[in-house]
């Protein structure tokens, strides 16, 4: 790898607005939104100066807690040059979850929209906050969270308590740019910059902090490996709370000149409509998201003959989806990438010239700057090529460590500096590595190791299977037995037993699900990472198997 990226992120934005002037950076289509690289630039600045102006300084924390609108990414490099560490907050979260994070990452400032799909966020806050309608702005008081003190509402008509993000342009005018970059000559590219809360599958949500080195460079790599440049447009259906759409959209696109393209919120018909009216170039997205797009009953009106590459990520990726993806929406240049919050968050990635044999059976290899190894989950030694252990990175994009949580941070990163992905993946002779499950999804039936993934991906090629997954519910007689949750393609009925029927001497028996629910959907993050564990739960209830839990 070349020399690593030294820029802080406000210092990225001031250099690539220099060289790509006139680019469009952010366009929003619906809202006849559309910056170039200079006014995004301005807008950035001026926005810096208005958090300056209400006090926030470097180090602070900030929340933001909202889709993916304008004002997200204008604050993504506002707290940037100003060195507050800006904490993303999962849009999906509720009155609880809200305050955990709120209290956890000593958050000063929360910004945030009025709602998102069925939340009422303000009402939400004020469950959180009772005494913020009859607060001055920026004088909150609130013994639990005690060092809240502003609430900024992005959007129209703003709340008691609140501030409107629009004023903060407007107070800015009262900073001089000197100011502004006298303050940016103290922030380091070292500085924690981003706070990302890990999805919860498992557990309580931790801060991972993560700093310019971190996110500039793995942005960087990953715009390489797609082989981005000044002239690419991405949709970003993804949400930017989470590192799919801050770092491997936003900051793949900002490290190349590259356009930024976001939905706000996701929908099928929403993304084809952009790609075609942007002629967009690339595209992201789960596969959940690839499958609605392509389910979707207008897909074949769309002209996407512009789209070349995109990543597909976030859980894995079925074979089927991902052929379908190549022949019918013109990516012949798609890539995976794995990785996690913790890795800022790219480890692997496949390259848009590998065989598509390999783009579609394998997440890639590891990527420049990224060392990664396999190793045996009972000794720790390093294994060979072509066995099965736990995945390990270390490098520049490794976390600096959870938030106020050391010893957390100290089971998943050793004294070495590698990274414990909790992954389980085998790698070839030639450094490709195959994700063959989470270590806590392991299925042990009768002594037996079942990997789920496995078998989802041999029910992918019944034609009427559209989505599954598999996990493992308690058993008296065998510890666990394997479960399947399926979606059916549209218009087509199945029983339980066609799908038994289909794995019968196709696959082992003892990997055969011995129950299958169909469902027309499943529990998720915001992030799009499904919950296995909520599956599991919703089994347990249906099937009444609570008296056989402990031996799960």
């Amino acid at each position: 790898m070349s020399q690593l990226i030294t820029l802080t992120i406000g210092g990225l934005l001031d250099d690539i607005a220099q060289r790509f002037p006139d680019n469009d950076a952010l366009v929003y289509p619906e809202r006849g939104l559309r910056y170039s690289y200079t006014r995004f630039k301005q807008i950035c600045r001026q926005v810096a100066k208005g958090l300056l102006k209400l006090g926030i300084r470097k180090g602070d924390h900030v929340s933001i807690w909202a889709h993916n609108v304008p004002e997200w990414v204008i604050l993504m490099f506002a707290t940037a040059k100003i060195g507050a560490v800006l904490v993303t907050v999962n849009t999906a979260y509720k009155s609880a979850e809200l305050e955990y994070v709120l209290e956890q990452s000593d958050s000063t400032t929360l910004f945030m929209v009025k709602s998102w799909k069925d939340t009422d966020y303000v009402a939400t806050l004020q469950e959180v906050v009772p005494e913020l309608a009859a607060s001055e702005p920026g004088k909150l008081n609130n013994p639990k969270l005690p060092f809240l003190k502003q609430v900024i509402f992005i959007g129209e008509g703003t709340p008691d308590g609140m501030l409107n993000f629009d004023r903060i342009a407007d107070l800015g005018q009262s900073v001089s740019d000197a100011e502004l970059t006298a303050v940016e000559a103290t922030v380091g590219c070292n500085d924690t910059i981003n706070m990302q809360y890990t999805s919860g599958t498992t557990g309580f949500p931790k801060g991972v902090m993560l700093t310019s080195l971190n996110l500039v460079n793995n942005g960087f790599q990953i715009g390489e490996c797609m082989k981005f440049t000044d002239q690419d447009r991405l949709c970003i259906p993804v949400p930017f709370f989470h590192c799919f759409g801050s770092v491997l959209a936003v900051m793949a696109a900002v490290t190349h000149g590259t356009a930024m393209v976001p939905v706000e919120i996701f929908d099928p018909l929403k993304v084809l409509q952009t790609i075609e009216k942007e002629r967009c170039t690339a595209v992201h997205g789960v596969p959940t998201m690839f499958i609605a797009e392509l389910e979707h009953p207008e897909f074949a009106k769309f002209d996407l003959s512009t789209l070349r590459t995109g990543i597909m990520a976030g859980s894995v990726c079925p074979i089927e989806v991902m052929k379908r993806v190549v022949k019918d929406m013109h990516l012949t240049e798609i890539t995976s990438v794995f990785g996690q919050t913790e890795s800022s968050p790219g480890i692997t990635q496949s390259r848009t010239d590998d065989p598509i044999e390999l783009r579609v059976a394998t997440v890639g290899r590891a990527l420049p700057g990224a060392e990664v190894k396999i190793i045996d989950i009972e000794t720790g030694e390093t294994l060979p090529p072509g066995k099965q252990g736990e995945l390990c990175a270390r490098g520049y994009m490794v976390m600096k460590g959870y938030y106020k949580m050391p010893e957390e941070t100290a089971k998943v990163v050793d004294k070495d500096g590698w990274l414990h992905t909790g992954d389980l993946a085998i790698m070839d002779e030639n450094g490709y590595c195959k994700i063959t499950g989470r270590i806590k999804q392991m299925i042990i039936r009768g002594g037996e190791n079942i990997y789920p993934k496995e078998i989802e991906e041999y029910l992918y090629t019944h034609p009427s299977i559209s989505d599954v997954q598999v996990y493992g519910v308690p058993d008296k007689k065998y510890g666990e037995q394997v479960m399947a949750a399926v979606i059916l393609k549209k218009g087509v009925a199945m029983a339980e037993e066609e799908v038994m029927a289909f794995c019968r001497g196709k696959i082992a028996n003892y990997k055969i699900p011995k129950y299958v629910k169909f469902v027309d959907s499943y529990p998720m993050t915001a992030s799009g990472k499904i919950q296995k564990f909520k599956l599991r739960e919703m089994a347990i209830k249906e099937l009444h198997l609570e008296e056989s839990e402990t031996t799960a």
